[in-house]
């Protein structure tokens, strides 16, 4: 797939205060891409150096094949939603719809096909003072998706959602992305970046500390097998000579667990191996670590909150 948004070494610093440094994402075409971290991370400055609306200190941004800061009028194919939408709050939220309609001269029948997309009503009067903070962030999704942009920008998009919301809000995302929308979204709520997402990044430290591609997801958090044996220091020294494992292959709990991670090997091959060489194994149990356990595991041991 193409990558229609690279940031190459993009660091951003608020005079000496650094926010964000070296970072390094790829955003493919008709994909989702998830980008994971604390309160603070940065993850609201990286979207906005997409949007050209703060200038990193250095790297490059490409959205479209055009610099956003340089050449704005690619951002007419970018849709957005950053933190607070701002909107009329002395206007329903047709009317405020109707006013970015023709501030992009299009047609007021796109409004109610965006309502009608976020499952909000047309002309509805309740103004959008009286929105609940879910009715608000509809509102902003329908109106980041009014002009039909090629790339869309959503920071927290799933704040304020109830468990229905949130699952309505994961469909037509992966509606749009399979429309050939790319879609970059931010959110605290692991497990919904984790069914949501083609591609995830961890923030962390000022910076991604990985990348990972979802598709490979099962594939990278099975590779670790937990042992029940009866002499732990054979078993090590056995696999190692026979399938070369490493040092930091083997994780020991006690003299009769063995935690082996970090796995290029098959299962079963090293079954064979420790029975053939007359290791006998009590127990055998694959670890599967799921995304909030694996965030833990490489950002030190505590959660996303």
């Amino acid at each position: 797939m193409k990558d229609v948004v690279i940031l190459n070494n993009i660091s951003k610093n608020y005079k000496e205060n650094e926010i964000v440094n070296n970072i390094n994402i790829c955003l493919k075409k008709g994909s989702i891409y998830g980008l994971l971290g604390r309160n603070g991370a940065g993850k609201t400055t990286i979207m906005k150096m997409i949007l050209g609306l703060t200038k990193a200190n250095s790297g490059t941004i490409s959205v479209l094949g055009k610099d956003p800061i340089v050449e704005k009028s690619v951002l007419k194919k970018v849709g957005c939603m950053i933190e607070t939408p701002g909107f009329y709050p002395n206007l329903t939220g047709t009317e405020n719809l109707e006013i970015f309609a023709r501030l992009r001269n299009l047609p007021i029948s796109r409004v109610k096909e965006v309502l009608e997309f976020v499952n909000l009503s047309y002309n509805d009067k309740k103004l959008f003072s009286k929105y609940s903070l879910g009715m608000k962030q509809r509102l902003a999704i329908a109106n980041a998706i009014i002009h039909k942009p090629e790339v869309l920008i959503l920071d927290e998009p799933s704040n304020g959602l109830d468990p229905i919301g949130i699952s309505e809000l994961r469909n037509f995302l992966k509606n749009l992305a399979n429309s050939g929308v790319s879609i970059m979204v931010s959110s605290h709520i692991l497990s919904e970046i984790e069914v949501l997402s083609d591609y995830i990044g961890i923030l962390h430290n000022k910076t991604i500390i990985e990348n990972i591609d979802l598709s490979n997801w099962n594939n990278k958090t099975s590779s670790s097998l937990k042992l029940n044996i009866n002499d732990n220091l054979k078993c090590m020294n056995i696999l190692t000579e026979k399938l070369n494992l490493q040092k930091d292959n083997f994780e020991l709990i006690d003299n009769n667990i063995l935690i082996l991670s970090n796995l290029c090997i098959e299962e079963n091959d090293i079954i064979k191996v420790l029975i053939s060489n007359n290791i006998k194994i009590n127990e055998i149990e694959k670890i599967q670590l799921n995304l909030e356990e694996y965030f833990k595991k490489i950002t030190g041991g505590v959660g996303i909150e």
